[in-house]
């Protein structure tokens, strides 16, 4: 019965759901990171595992948008996980770090990791809209 499970949890890991989870779970991580490097005086940064947080969970997230859009051009997405409740969880958490950091840390200085990353977010989800509008325009019957 264990082995049995192990398969299962093997051939789980590469399906789309487990993507989403993957991309869910470092978006947490990379969230505590940034909040801690912000209370810590850039602490992570200056160590570069903020660097290393930044890329595994940049890649996740473009794996997982890519594999959204090729779903959705195959017919097989059905789920709705929209993209702009991570824009404005990460917007929030920005503007919280620059407000914060007026106030509290004047010491403190945004890694360009944590401001690559929000403009990656940004461009992930334009490119994906506009995929996601043009699947529906090629979808319409003329």
């Amino acid at each position: 019965m264990h082995m049995f499970n192990i398969f299962k949890l093997i051939r789980r890991i590469g399906t789309f759901g487990a993507w989403r989870m993957l991309v869910n779970f470092w978006t947490f991580i990379f969230f505590v990171a940034i909040v801690y490097d912000f209370y810590n005086e850039n602490f992570l940064a200056d160590n570069e595992i903020l660097l290393a947080i930044a890329g595994i969970y940049g890649a996740a997230l473009a794996i997982y948008s890519a594999e959204k859009e090729f779903r959705r051009w195959h017919h097989m997405h059905t789920s709705i996980h929209p993209g702009e409740l991570y824009l404005i969880v990460w917007t929030v958490l920005i503007l919280y770090i620059i407000v914060a950091n007026v106030i509290t840390h004047p010491t403190y200085r945004m890694p360009i990791e944590v401001s690559g990353s929000y403009i990656a977010v940004i461009s992930i989800l334009a490119i994906t809209r506009e995929s996601k509008n043009f699947y529906k325009k090629k979808r319409q019957p003329k």
